[in-house]
């Protein structure tokens, strides 16, 4: 979606504003309609997840692409790159940075969410962990639980997206000195 959006001006001028709004919409708002569509289950809350990471990650990905240098296209247009090879070799690897920082993004929205809908569906989670502290009145269960969610949240961004953002600084040269 990101990439259409940066491509295509008309398709930006008529949803870019969207799913800006819509980004700008808590994820947790989501709910209400996902357990009116799928009922109140865990399809709901991978909707209402869903929902929080993918318009960041949009968002992130048609800045990317907005900001390719043209320098860029045109050196690849006069080496003959045409079509698809553009994308591939020329577009896509100049987004890269801008797609991970969108993940993260998604991610971290991703997670909230995720800890939102636990808190209103009662399912074996964090969330609900976290309600049942609130419930018991039990200060230390709720500080606990909060703690094992930054956690759980710092180790997915040191393990996958440190790893993903040092590959693509060894893979396409953009080490800082």
């Amino acid at each position: 979606m990101g990439i259409l959006l940066g491509q295509l001006k008309w398709l930006d001028d008529t949803l870019g504003s969207l799913v800006l709004g819509l980004q700008t919409l808590p994820s947790v708002c989501w709910l209400p309609l996902a357990i009116l569509w799928f009922g109140l289950n865990d399809k709901a809350i991978i909707f209402v997840v869903i929902m929080g990471a993918l318009l960041s990650i949009s968002i992130s990905t048609r800045f990317g692409v907005n900001n390719v240098s043209p320098i860029y296209l045109k050196t690849a247009k006069t080496m003959g790159a045409k079509g698809l090879n553009i994308y591939t070799y020329v577009v896509l690897p100049a987004i890269l940075p801008n797609v991970i920082n969108g993940m993260k993004l998604g991610w971290s929205f991703a997670w909230r969410s995720l800890m939102a809908a636990e808190l209103i569906y009662l399912g074996a989670g964090l969330g609900n962990l976290l309600q049942t502290g609130r419930e018991l009145n039990d200060m230390s269960l709720v500080i606990a639980v909060m703690l094992v969610i930054v956690a759980i949240g710092l180790l997915v961004d040191k393990i996958v997206f440190v790893y993903f953002e040092k590959r693509i600084e060894e893979k396409w040269g953009m080490k800082n000195a």
